[in-house]
């Protein structure tokens, strides 16, 4: 280019311009070359006319042969190519308002919504205070608006790719059934509301878990899916967090009692998931996520089986750490071994059936372990006094 202005370099639309400009005649081509001094001319004998050139002559002739009245030709743009032309651009969204819960329902996750308040819900009852119904309440509607905000954000970030796995084709972003703007709003108008009843109506701590669990899970475990498998760690974590919203919410701090309630869902999420995983690798593949299920399978069906035994150790710590008497770990012995056998099937065959079975035992185990659990709760000493018959109770004389 030897430094030239840019308005002066020659690039590759120049000289194809050129070359469209060069008449090829015969044998020959005469260029004119002005250098203000001189007008040479140069032959190149031995080029010919290529087939391309031959074409454009011949096209160019035919356009002089014809008549010069002759109109030009239109093309007539037929039904269905108008409609495939209207299809294809920007139009007005227009959404019945009689399809609004349903549709909000599907953005919100609600069964997964229902999972998480459930589990908000058993560590409220598990903290050793006395139940308070209007906190419960609150607490309850707090956590439930918080995850339906997650999971609208997170549908909003995985929109691109849901409509490649079969699973997620038909959630209502990918079908178009409301607008992204619709859906963001929507996540603002739960998630705002939700982390301020948990903070200003329950207490601080509750209201922090809320707002962190909201934070990792869009912009954490969402993206995760698609760089690296420590994304099912990262979701476990905040699958774990809502027992501990319900015990903090009740107690107002953080104890033992309450990581051990997060720990049974942070270990009870692997044979669940892993499970899950398994019969729609498929699916994830094509969606382009990376799950273990995908990228690991010996580690999936390991790690399964690992955090099934797991539960087994959980259990016995409860009464431990005095949040069960010691009949919760007996009782809930059978249903711990159960799952751990189907764990170890898992890992020994790693078929569908193996896989189909270990998931559906996860749908009834968790509620039963959870309900064992309450069963078998120990009651703090203000409880204990407050549920003893009125003559059981000293009686005291009033002094004289």
């Amino acid at each position: 280019m030897h430094r030239r202005e840019p308005s002066n370099w020659l690039t590759y639309q120049h000289l194809n311009f050129l070359k469209r400009q060069v008449s090829f005649t015969g044998s020959c081509i005469s260029c004119n070359w002005f250098d203000g001094t001189h007008k040479p001319q140069t032959e190149f004998s031995h080029l010919k006319p290529t087939a391309e050139n031959a074409a454009v002559q011949n096209v160019s002739a035919s356009r002089k042969a014809g008549s010069p009245d002759e109109p030009p030709h239109v093309q007539v743009e037929t039904e269905e190519e108008k409609q495939a032309r209207l299809d294809r651009q920007w139009k007005q969204l227009k959404v019945d308002r009689a399809d609004l819960p349903d549709i909000y329902a599907r953005l919100s996750k609600i069964k997964l919504t229902a999972l998480v308040v459930t589990t908000a819900a058993a560590g409220f009852a598990m903290a050793p205070v006395p139940f308070d119904p209007i906190i419960f309440f609150v607490s309850s509607l707090g956590t439930g608006l918080a995850s339906c905000a997650a999971n609208s954000i997170n549908q909003y970030f995985e929109m691109p790719f849901d409509s490649n796995m079969n699973r997620t084709k038909n959630r209502p972003l990918v079908r178009g059934q409301i607008s992204p703007l619709h859906a963001v709003s929507f996540a603002l108008a739960c998630g705002v509301p939700g982390v301020a009843l948990l903070t200003l109506a329950v207490n601080p701590l509750t209201g922090f878990l809320g707002a962190l669990n909201i934070f990792l899970y869009t912009c954490c475990y969402t993206p995760l899916k698609r760089l690296s498998i420590t994304n099912t760690w990262v979701g476990a974590v905040v699958g774990a967090i809502p027992p501990v919203m319900g015990w903090t919410a009740a107690t107002g701090c953080l104890e033992p009692g309450a990581l051990l309630l997060g720990g049974f869902l942070y270990s009870w999420q692997f044979p669940h998931f892993n499970a899950l995983s398994w019969n729609l690798r498929e699916d994830y593949s094509r969606g382009g996520y990376r799950m273990m299920s995908v990228t690991h399978p010996t580690m999936c069906k390991r790690v399964a089986l690992r955090h099934s035994l797991g539960l087994i150790g959980l259990s016995t710590l409860a009464p431990v750490l005095d949040v069960t008497t010691w009949t919760f770990p007996i009782i809930s012995l059978p249903i711990n071994l159960y799952i751990s056998y189907l764990a170890f099937r898992f890992y020994h065959k790693g078929d569908r059936s193996s896989a189909r079975k270990l998931f559906f035992c996860s749908l009834w185990h968790l509620p039963m372990l959870l309900l064992l659990a309450l069963t078998c709760k120990k009651y703090s000493r203000n409880q204990e006094g407050a549920t003893l018959p009125a003559a059981s109770l000293p009686l005291t004389l009033p002094a004289n």
